[in-house]
């Protein structure tokens, strides 16, 4: 891992308190930014999210779809965790806490933007960085390609309704033209953007050509992230001011999510006795999110300064210490898969 990878999390910490302050500084400077906006696209972000974003399409290679038959049962546990399983738990568990068990601490009104910012979280699988939890693993590389890349083309066809679905159980209006929207600017463009530059890469150079213009690409996609973060706790710092417990609060139900699945999944492989370099990853790949997608969307849907926004970010704070702390007991409890078969 990258220095910037490794220690996301205290960039993120830094890129927090960066926003907060300036937002209490300099309030009339994002007041203009969130006026630069179309059709609930707020165009600032839209840059930023794109510049992360673009880059993990890339990656993208749906040649590799051809391999997924080889090894089918790590593709099973991942799609059954990814699509059956993680974005219902995850709106059950939204419920359960801000409706219920948190209900005495935050305002009523924001309990739905918390919900619907877990939500995008649970609906939206890892794209970019489950390629280093794997590395981390020692995972078969060819077939994490394979499992990306198959939830990548599901997740065209299935995010928006999963999420609209799920926030109408939720009685959250669903907006379905920026649902819609969001979908195609965030996921469909981006991803044949990507499959374009990959095919164009790969007749000028191959693997090596992709893999040195990804290389060039990834600082931007981490300043875009971080630039995301200030503005959107530039946006949330009143919020933050008054009730500072709210990001503990949001980080509760991602931190159970997390480990819960990430349980499930590996149990699953380990009855299953799918071999340690696809079982890691395909547990792995279950319990990430692509926090960026779920950014996105929480902003045109609900707005900068919306709640759900805020619990997306609370997203990004967790997600590297967590995953780096199942990246190290799945290492220590490798002796217990076989090394070889299906």
């Amino acid at each position: 891992m990258s220095v910037f990878e490794r220690y996301l999390s205290l960039w993120v910490a830094l890129c927090i308190i960066a926003g907060i302050a300036l937002g209490e500084l300099a309030p009339g400077l994002f007041q203009i930014l969130a006026s630069w906006q179309a059709a609930n696209v707020n165009f600032a972000v839209a840059i930023l999210i794109w510049a992360m974003v673009y880059p993990m399409m890339i990656g993208v290679d749906f040649a590799s779809l051809k391999r997924v038959g080889d090894k089918p049962k790590g593709l099973a546990v991942t799609l059954a965790v990814n699509w059956l399983i993680k974005p219902f738990t995850m709106a059950a568990l939204g419920v359960l806490f801000f409706k219920h068990v948190f209900a005495g601490l935050i305002p009523p009104e924001d309990a739905e933007g918390y919900i619907a910012g877990l939500i995008l979280l649970g609906a939206a699988p890892c794209t970019a960085m489950v390629f280093v939890w794997s590395q981390l693993t020692r995972g078969d590389p060819t077939y994490t390609l394979a499992q990306v890349s198959v939830n990548d083309a599901i997740m065209v066809f299935a995010f928006a309704p999963i999420v609209a679905f799920l926030l109408g159980v939720v009685d959250i209006a669903v907006p379905w033209e920026t649902l819609l929207l969001s979908v195609t600017l965030y996921v469909v463009i981006p991803l044949m953007a990507g499959a374009a530059t990959r095919a164009a890469l790969a007749r000028r150079g191959g693997e090596t050509a992709i893999a040195g213009f990804t290389a060039r690409l990834k600082p931007y996609s981490v300043i875009g992230l971080l630039t995301t973060v200030i503005l959107l706790f530039g946006f949330q710092g009143g919020v933050i001011l008054d009730r500072p417990l709210v990001i503990a609060l949001i980080a509760v139900p991602l931190l159970i999510q997390s480990y819960g699945v990430f349980a499930l999944a590996y149990a699953a492989a380990w009855a299953w006795r799918i071999p340690f370099n696809i079982a890691a990853p395909c547990a792995l790949i279950g319990t990430s999110n692509f926090f960026e997608l779920a950014v996105a969307v929480a902003i045109s849907l609900f707005g900068l300064e919306s709640g759900a926004a805020l619990a997306t970010v609370v997203g990004v704070l967790v997600e590297v210490p967590v995953m780096l702390s199942l990246v190290a007991f799945a290492n220590a409890t490798q002796k217990h898969f076989p090394l070889s078969g299906q």
